[in-house]
């Protein structure tokens, strides 16, 4: 894992633990996977929708962010919410 790697999913990280009412329950992992970094997101199962967000507003900013520091690295990143 590079030093770019471990601040995107930290980022990630810091982000679901602020949302949820259990974050030492948040955990995230990276697998590379076809040319992209997949990023794991796992919490407990009740704070999913807290995760996902209304219409799934909160998942898509931060795959917006995913994306966004992506395309500054010049990776392809995803993020993937585990249930």
């Amino acid at each position: 894992m590079t030093e770019q790697n471990s601040d995107v999913r930290g980022l990630i990280e810091l982000i679901a633990k602020s949302l949820v009412d259990k974050p030492e329950e948040v955990y995230v992992d990276e697998v590379p996977e076809d040319g992209e970094i997949v990023l794991e997101l796992e919490v407990a199962e009740e704070e999913n929708g807290k995760i996902i967000g209304r219409h799934g507003r909160t998942v898509k900013a931060m795959r917006t962010l995913v994306h966004a520091v992506g395309f500054r690295q010049h990776k392809r990143y995803a993020l993937e919410i585990l249930e």
